[in-house]
C-alpha cells in the first residue's frame, strides 16, 4: 500500500502519440485521495475544468469527481449524482445537467463557467450540453486545497467511502477562462491547446495518499 508519495507527471510522445498518466482507485475507502498542487491560486471568476474519467459506479451512489475546500466552502464540487446527473457546486446548491451517464469506457468532462452572464455548461467527448445560469457575479475564492477522489467535509478530511471515487481519472486540466468549443473538441482529440494556467496535467505535481495505482495510458 502507498501510504503517500509526491509525483510530478511529465508526458511523453511515443510513436507520434502522448502518453500520459492517469490515477487508478481499485476500490471504495475513506483514506485514498490525491492532492493536485495548482499553479496559481484558485481565484477565479471563470473557468474550464477538463478531465477524463471512468467508473462502474452507474447509479449506485454519489462519486466525487473533483473537490476544491477552503477551510470553510467548498468551493467547487464535481459530481456524478446518484441519479447518474454530472453536477458541480460552488459554496451552495448546485448545478445539474441531465447528459449520459458515465461508466466502463473513458469519458472526456469539461465544465465551464463565467461570472460576468453565469454561464454553466457541460463537455462530454466534445458535445456541448445546454447553457444554465449560475451563480452570477460570485467568484471562486483562493485558500483552499483540490482533492481527486475524496470529498473533504472539513479542510482535507472527514472523508466518506461511499462518495468515494472507484474507477479511473486522469488527464485533468484548468484555465482561469472558459475555452471554446472548438478547442475542448481539441483536447478530446488528444490535439494540443494552450496548457492550463491554473492546473496542467502534464506536468502537475501530485500529493498521492493510500492505495492509488499511477499507470500509463495513450491519447
Amino acid at each position: 500500500m502507498r501510504l503517500s508519495a509526491v509525483l510530478f507527471l511529465v508526458s511523453t510522445l511515443v510513436g507520434g502519440s502522448v502518453t500520459i498518466k492517469t490515477l487508478v482507485f481499485p476500490s471504495a475507502t475513506s483514506t485514498s485521495y490525491v492532492e493536485m498542487v495548482p499553479l496559481k491560486p484558485l481565484n477565479l471568476q471563470a473557468f474550464t475544468l477538463c478531465m477524463r474519467v471512468a467508473t462502474e459506479l452507474s447509479g449506485e451512489r454519489e462519486v466525487i469527481l473533483f473537490a476544491y475546500r477552503t477551510q470553510d466552502f467548498d468551493e467547487l464540487n464535481v459530481w456524478r449524482e446518484l441519479d447518474g446527473r454530472l453536477s458541480f457546486y460552488m459554496s451552495g446548491d448546485g448545478v445539474f445537467f441531465n447528459v449520459p451517464q458515465l461508466g466502463a469506457l473513458q469519458t472526456h468532462l469539461c465544465v465551464t463557467w463565467n461570472t460576468a452572464s453565469g454561464a454553466a455548461t457541460l463537455f462530454l467527448d466534445g458535445r456541448k450540453s445546454l447553457t444554465k445560469i449560475y451563480r452570477k457575479n460570485q467568484w471562486v475564492r483562493p485558500g483552499g486545497k483540490v482533492i481527486i477522489g475524496q470529498d473533504p467535509d472539513n479542510y482535507v478530511g472527514d472523508f466518506d467511502a461511499n462518495q468515494s471515487l472507484v474507477g479511473e481519472i486522469g488527464d485533468i486540466s484548468m484555465w482561469d477562462s472558459v475555452l471554446s468549443q472548438s478547442d475542448i473538441q481539441d483536447l478530446f482529440s488528444g490535439k494540443r491547446v494552450a496548457r492550463g494556467n491554473v492546473f496542467d496535467w502534464e506536468t502537475a505535481q501530485l500529493k498521492i495518499h493510500g492505495e492509488v495505482e499511477v499507470v500509463d495510458v495513450e491519447l
